[in-house]
């Protein structure tokens, strides 16, 4: 996971610290300008977010602009860098109630792919809302960016890594 920060001074010392990519405040924003966007997740301190927000037409579509509501908008740095490094992954639903997220890219392993789809399957069932009646998982597919989506049966979620590790040594 790659971390851009948008911070000045002691913030950005701390971001260096924590393992952030790239840190910068006005130099990183214009190298964004010129098409820079080799990064996963920007945060920024709150001082910076009006420079930041002038980058909103280039990070908002990608998915990358700081929030306050994901925790990318902290002065507290160092924990959102140590997060994001750690592989944290905000999701959203849209009004119809579908959850849109990236699970992993084309260059992870089978089972990296196989270890990400399960821990999102078991977050998602940990954070249904208890109000919910029925069946609460009723369709998953996959897709590449381009490609075309494959359906994936939800109720054969549990055990996947270790049935694929089987089935690698048959």
């Amino acid at each position: 996971m790659t971390v851009a920060v948008f911070a000045k001074g002691d913030k950005a010392r701390e971001a260096e610290e924590a393992g952030a990519d790239h840190v910068g405040a006005e130099d990183l924003a214009t190298r964004v300008q010129e098409g820079f966007t080799d990064f996963d997740v920007a945060i920024a301190t709150p001082d910076m977010m009006p420079i930041v927000g002038r980058l909103g037409r280039i990070l908002g579509p990608q998915g990358k602009m700081p929030n306050p509501k994901v925790g990318t908008v902290t002065m507290d740095v160092k924990k959102a860098v140590e997060e994001s490094k750690a592989g944290k992954v905000e999701y959203r639903t849209d009004r119809t109630a579908i959850v849109h997220m990236i699970l992993g890219k084309t260059s992870f392993e089978d089972r990296q792919l196989l270890e990400n789809y399960q821990a999102i399957v078991e977050e998602l069932i940990r954070a249904k809302p208890s109000a919910a009646k029925g069946k609460y998982l009723r369709t998953i597919v996959l897709a590449s960016t381009m490609g075309p989506g494959i359906k994936v049966d939800p109720s054969k979620t549990r055990d996947l890594i270790e049935e694929a590790a089987e089935a690698a040594a048959a």
